[in-house]
């Protein structure tokens, strides 16, 4: 759309799998679509190595720390629609996506205050593909269509 305005974001997410639940974080008013849920990560910083910010925003996000990871997939997302503050947006989001794993029996909890993630939960996969979850972001959906290429041969899951 003519005058829409034109945004390009790179992010780094984390692909946690653990006894057939997928970790989310669900994102908070400050973060745009509000309520929706995510995968834990986020934008990387101008300078900032792709991987170091994967693990910053995990951090940040479920306060899990990761033990082994491996980068599996790339995903994007191109859209033409209103946006923040109901502004039209010409939006491609890229998103690298690791097969991340963490220690066992930690239990994920928000560490940032204030910021674009306000809770963060484990959820079966069987409620993802179901649909009961609320509205999910499009990258959550590509990773359960391939859920085993996160899981398989990383010792994660």
């Amino acid at each position: 759309m003519e005058g829409a305005k034109s945004t390009q974001r790179i992010g780094a997410y984390a692909v946690i799998v653990r006894d057939d639940a997928l970790l989310l974080t669900r994102i908070s008013a400050a973060g745009y679509p509000p309520g929706w849920w995510a995968l834990p990560g986020g934008g990387i910083d101008h300078g900032e190595e792709p991987l170091a910010a994967m693990l910053r925003e995990l951090h940040e996000e479920t306060g899990l720390i990761a033990k082994a990871v491996r980068l599996v997939d790339v995903h994007h997302v191109h859209t033409v629609s209103p946006g923040r503050d109901d502004q039209w947006e010409d939006y491609h989001g890229i998103h690298l996506l690791w097969a991340v794993d963490v220690e066992p029996g930690t239990e994920p909890h928000v560490v940032e205050r204030g910021g674009t993630t306000d809770a963060v939960r484990w959820v079966p996969l069987a409620e993802l593909r179901a649909q009961q979850t609320g509205a999910v972001l499009p990258v959550v959906t590509h990773v359960l269509e391939r859920i085993d290429q996160f899981t398989v041969g990383t010792g994660v899951g």
